[in-house]
């Protein structure tokens, strides 16, 4: 599917986006940046709408790096958890052919 054209409004200005992206998505995308955009104005004294965009991408910027730190995490206690329980099963099968 090629590239098309969709037009979104963020922080109070419209963008053409082109993307071969569903338009749906890049709408919701769109959406979730405005309303970043306004919480991040709401919080904070008024500036212009270029530095609540730099604050709002940098607070977006923050939760993805959490994001994937967390998923790191996980990814490492589910590697533990398998080992522990490969160990566990190793060794019962162990004891039972030991036991026969």
């Amino acid at each position: 599917m090629g590239k098309r054209s969709v037009v979104v409004h963020v922080g109070g200005q419209r963008y053409v986006v082109r993307s071969d992206a569903d338009e749906t998505y890049v709408r919701t995308l769109a959406g979730y940046l405005d309303e970043r955009i306004k919480e991040v104005g709401k919080r904070s004294k008024p500036v212009a709408s270029q530095s609540l965009a730099v604050l709002a991408a940098l607070n977006i910027a923050d939760d993805l790096f959490q994001e994937r730190r967390q998923r790191v995490e996980l990814k490492q206690q589910v590697r533990d958890k398998s080992r522990a329980i490969i160990a566990y099963l190793d060794k019962e099968v162990k004891a039972r052919l030991d036991s026969t």
